[in-house]
């Protein structure tokens, strides 16, 4: 999401999750003045891991999180987040974060971190992908389409977001799998704190993961035609990762019924560790006027 152009992005986004104590295990954050009408959810969720990991030993970095979104923020309100402290063990942490505005709960996450461990290691294979510096950034590759992308696509943002093939909504794709590869990485340099880094990953990725469940049904609907917005949100955080060196997000869309798609992928490093999956389920809304008279089943 853009966060203005007056300073730098990424010094935007750091700030933005540089939360203020409120009282015991409470926080607050803002929005930046962008033109949405609701909050991003990243950064709902990039904020809440904030308030979780303040109340943990920093020996102990985010393992996982769940997260539902339960109503949309106002970007013009600040965001009331309070932690509590559901069990910290000999190796492991647990916290439950909810989020409210105007004494509304807008969202809540459990987050679990952990002291790290010896154990058995294997991986998956990373997927294919052609060099990020091969790929044009996001908003150049978008500019030609200002009447069919969001606008935040199409200005300097805090996340250097790389399509290895179309994005969604480009239009004259046709009908594809409903996989996308993109390539991202924080647009500078972070403080070499691991727990931001985590953070910036929870805000990043939440930028482009509900666009694979587009891809089986082409360039069918337009702007205004289709909703979309996070339901939940769940991330496992495999090893220490730095958000501000090229990563892999591998995506995929294997079902979507009922008003909502269900998405999955893998944030893989550049040395082909998988360093993070996620799972998220979004709303998906059609307006009757722009459904198709056959939609398509799958991804052939």
């Amino acid at each position: 999401m853009t966060l203005g152009t007056a300073v730098d992005p990424l010094d935007a986004l750091v700030s933005l999750l540089d939360l203020e104590p409120t009282g015991p295990d409470g926080y607050r954050g803002h929005s930046p003045q962008y033109p949405m009408r609701r909050v991003f959810g990243g950064q709902v969720a990039a904020q809440a891991l904030v308030a979780a990991g303040r109340t943990v030993d920093a020996e102990r970095p985010v393992h996982s999180l769940h997260a539902y979104f339960l109503a949309p923020g106002d970007p013009s309100v600040p965001i009331d987040y309070t932690v509590q402290r559901l069990r910290d063990g000999r190796s492991f942490s647990a916290r439950q974060v909810l989020a409210s505005q105007r004494g509304e709960t807008i969202f809540t996450m459990s987050a679990s971190f952990q002291r790290p461990g010896e154990g058995p290691e294997h991986r998956p294979e990373m997927p294919d992908a052609p060099d990020p510096e091969s790929l044009a950034r996001l908003s150049d590759r978008v500019s030609p389409y200002p009447d069919r992308t969001p606008a935040w696509w199409r200005q300097p943002n805090a996340i250097d977001l790389r399509f290895t093939d179309k994005p969604p909504l480009l239009g004259d794709t046709g009908p594809r799998e409903p996989r996308q590869r993109v390539w991202l990485r924080a647009n500078g340099t972070l403080p070499d704190d691991p727990a931001l880094h985590s953070c910036v990953l929870a805000y990043a990725s939440d930028m482009s993961l509900l666009g694979s469940i587009l891809l089986p049904h082409g360039a069918e609907y337009q702007p205004g035609e289709i909703a979309m917005a996070s339901l939940d949100h769940a991330m496992w955080f495999h090893r220490p990762v730095r958000a501000d060196r090229w990563l892999l997000y591998a995506q995929e869309s294997p079902t979507s019924s009922g008003a909502r798609g269900f998405t999955r992928a893998g944030i893989f490093t550049r040395d082909g560790d998988l360093a993070v999956s996620v799972a998220q389920e979004g709303m998906v809304r059609v307006r009757r006027s722009a459904r198709p008279a056959n939609p398509p089943r799958d991804g052939r």
